[in-house]
């Protein structure tokens, strides 16, 4: 896995392509989400239950969006950066930095933190 790899990967999410985003993805993926009653987030495990995941975010903020996004790998672990956007049902925006922390086996990804700045929502604008 290459830094190269992780943009294509972060090209996907912005298409919305979750094959093309999944291609990345280890059978045995664990996804740790950047909310949730857990330490960790919500926690999804499973090729399919990361891809529903994905999916929804889609689904609820049609527009999500990663913007500026820039990476690196070091061995088994890489980082990409990020500044998410999108807009809830009511309106109101998600404007807000954010990271991934990867774990890799050899071109696939293992383990997915998803890290963001815990900013208000932006109003609705009028």
């Amino acid at each position: 896995m290459t830094a190269d790899h992780l943009g294509q990967l972060f090209d996907a999410f912005n298409r919305h392509d979750i094959d093309g985003v999944m291609r990345f993805f280890s059978d045995d993926c664990v996804f740790n989400a950047v909310g949730g009653a857990e330490a960790c987030g919500t926690r999804f495990e499973g090729p399919d239950a990361i891809a529903s995941a994905f999916s929804g975010v889609w689904k609820t903020m049609p527009d999500a969006h990663w913007a500026h996004h820039g990476h690196f790998v070091h061995g088994d672990r890489a980082v990409s950066e990020w500044t998410f956007t999108g807009t809830n049902a009511d309106g109101s925006r998600i404007e807000a930095e954010g990271c991934d922390l990867f774990t890799l086996a050899g071109d696939r990804i293992v383990r997915k933190q998803a890290f963001r700045k815990n900013r208000p929502l932006l109003a609705v604008d009028a």
